[in-house]
């Protein structure tokens, strides 16, 4: 992000940006919450990184960051695809957290948009991964 490059999917109501889906390659997104953990289990480094989901105060609980994470998820898909990780709270199916709180979704949320568990990532994070194919150009 030092050079100015910033990836996001953003959700409109009318002429004004409501929600966004941060997304980008590790080289582009590096800084990352809990990075020892996740450095010290990781296997591979991702294609990309959807490092957070910001959604504005008065259009929370109106499923506007799965819209977010779903449009990220088609932009990978049209730059070529690849490994897609995210790193989304885990409540445990209970939405129990206040959600100015939850940055980056919930598992739940994650699951339902075809993410897969992959393991832990320190203080109720998670990562989640799925694989995305390139788009089809008609």
């Amino acid at each position: 992000m030092a050079d100015g490059i910033a990836h996001a999917a953003l959700a409109y109501d009318g002429d004004r940006a409501v929600a966004w889906a941060e997304y980008g390659s590790p080289e582009e997104l590096p800084n990352i919450q809990h990075r020892k953990e996740y450095v010290a289990t990781a296997e591979r480094l991702p294609d990309y990184r959807v490092t957070c989901i910001l959604v504005e105060r008065g259009f929370r609980g109106q499923g506007l960051a799965a819209i977010a994470l779903r449009g990220a998820v088609e932009l990978i898909a049209q730059a070529g695809g690849g490994l897609v990780e995210g790193y989304p709270h885990d409540t445990g199916g209970v939405r129990k957290k206040n959600s100015s709180f939850i940055y980056n979704g919930t598992r739940t949320m994650y699951e339902r948009e075809g993410f897969s568990y992959d393991r832990p990532k320190g203080q109720g994070n998670c990562v989640m991964v799925r694989e995305v194919a390139p788009a089809t150009r008609d």
